[in-house]
């Protein structure tokens, strides 16, 4: 999307967006912006609602925003406006920001604008949003430097449609190679470095979690390993290390779903926000060091599928009991953790993923579960979430729960066998993986990466993660 400052609609003709914040519905003075006042009675900015006119070889698109607004609703609300008014679009679209919108709501604004261009219908015949046309420019009218900020959001929501498509498209499209094909292609265009390990390449470096839950399909598992460095590094340059749980499509194994595999496409969600947050820290240039670790793989069924009851070796070289195929995603992790904090020595650790419907059924569909011994760590990613809308919950780590990952036959067991406390227990065991780092936080974002909204009939992508991670580490540089 292409934009441009102008200081005023003189000359212009096109649809002209004009948010309003509200003032009351027995208001005698109307709203009123270039020439067309709006009497109360039709509209006075109420959060949600829009009024239309068509004056001067103008549409004046009025937008209410209510007395106050968060980022989040700010920016579903742009989104709204993008995507369900397209038709009201040309190739000439003038934005009027309010005097007292700050950056972050100018990022929010525009970030929505943009957002409101995604299409779940990928393989439907359909027209590009007029806001992809090459021809097409949003005019920015503001009395305040905004360059900065509208920059920043255009970069924001690119990665998060990079991620939407990801994770909506198919998995007979996004295998294990198609993830590490992106990646390469990725760090090529934004500038961080790539390095896949095929399998001969992950059984050779033995990664013996990763590799079992990948060598029953047919679709070679791929673990992601990619490098950021910027421009300008010294001793204080502060080293944060990311994994990203990257199963592109979970059957359960031979402990096989038996309800919920339609939508397992989106189990990778986890890998895919580590991946649009990689391209967007180096779109930024973010003065950090990050480190990313994706394995990629699909949980399928097959004659060399892994059993209940095996007794498997980590790249740790710890020995893991399987009580359950279907508890995989800790699997891969247990791998990337170990290989990320033996090899690369990062001081930050945060490690996300869909991982268990236990986070879904305490906090539902409104924020993810939140795992770490380290308060300072728990505090800024909450105060990170909470500014973008991408909420997090801190739950306990107790010792009491570790009862739940020990095995007799092994060192430890992959699943507690419990209907309970199941988001604990898998967090308990990533843990066992991170050799006691002190700076490690996991996030199991199984209620928010994949959900239902008002822009899709079935669910889809929400690309969860992207954002808060680059937010959390921009906050760490600082």
């Amino acid at each position: 999307m292409k934009t441009i400052t102008i200081k005023n609609l003189e000359g212009f003709s096109g649809t002209i967006l004009i948010p309003v914040f509200e003032t009351y519905a027995k208001s005698l003075v109307p709203i009123e912006f270039h020439g067309v006042a709006v009497p109360s009675k039709v509209f006075y900015g109420k959060k949600d609602s829009h009024y239309v006119v068509e004056k001067y070889d103008c549409l004046h698109i009025f937008i209410g925003l209510g007395k106050a607004i968060d980022y989040k609703d700010l920016k579903t609300i742009f989104r709204r406006i993008s995507s369900k008014q397209k038709e009201s679009f040309g190739s000439n679209v003038a934005l009027v920001l309010p005097e007292q919108f700050s950056a972050e709501q100018v990022e929010a604004t525009v970030s929505g604008l943009l957002l409101g261009t995604y299409d779940l219908g990928h393989f439907k015949k359909t027209e590009n949003h007029p806001f992809l046309n090459d021809g097409f420019k949003l005019s920015i009218i503001s009395k305040k430097e905004t360059d900065e900020a509208v920059l920043k959001a255009i970069k924001i929501a690119t990665a998060q449609l990079e991620i939407l498509n990801l994770v909506d498209l198919p998995p007979n499209v996004v295998n294990p190679k198609y993830l590490s094909n992106w990646a390469n292609e990725s760090g090529k265009k934004y500038g961080f470095e790539v390095e896949t390990l095929g399998f001969e390449a992950s059984k050779k470096a033995g990664l013996g979690a990763f590799l079992s839950v990948g060598k029953g399909s047919e679709n070679e598992p791929q673990f992601v390993i990619m490098n950021y460095v910027p421009e300008n590094t010294n001793a204080k340059t502060k080293h944060i290390g990311l994994v990203g749980k990257g199963i592109t499509f979970d059957t359960g194994g031979l402990n096989i779903k038996t309800t919920g595999m339609l939508h397992m496409k989106c189990d990778m969600a986890g890998g895919a926000a580590v991946f649009g947050a990689m391209q967007l820290i180096a779109d930024l240039k973010l003065p950090v060091k990050v480190t990313a670790i994706v394995p990629c793989a699909e949980n399928s069924v097959d004659a060399k599928s892994f059993l209940p009851s095996d007794v498997i070796h980590s790249y740790s070289g710890t020995s893991i009991e399987i009580i359950d195929t279907d508890a995989e995603g800790r699997l891969v992790l247990a791998d990337g953790l170990s290989y990320l904090i033996k090899n690369f020595k990062p001081e930050y650790v945060i490690d996300i993923a869909t991982l268990t419907g236990s986070s879904v059924g305490t906090f539902g569909y409104e924020c993810g579960a939140l795992f770490t011994n380290n308060e300072s760590i728990s505090k800024k990613l909450q105060e990170s979430g909470d500014a973008i809308g991408e909420r997090l919950w801190q739950l306990p780590l107790w010792e009491c729960y570790k009862s739940d990952i020990e095995s007799d036959i092994a060192d430890v067991k992959n699943y507690s066998g419990k209907p309970v406390a199941g988001a604990i227990s898998a967090a308990k065991f990533l843990e066992y993986f991170t050799e006691e780092h002190k700076a490690w936080a996991h996030l199991d974002i199984a209620g928010v990466a994949f959900g239902d909204d008002e822009f899709a009939k079935s669910k889809h992508a929400t690309a969860y993660g992207v954002h808060l991670l680059t937010k959390f580490i921009e906050n760490l540089s600082h």
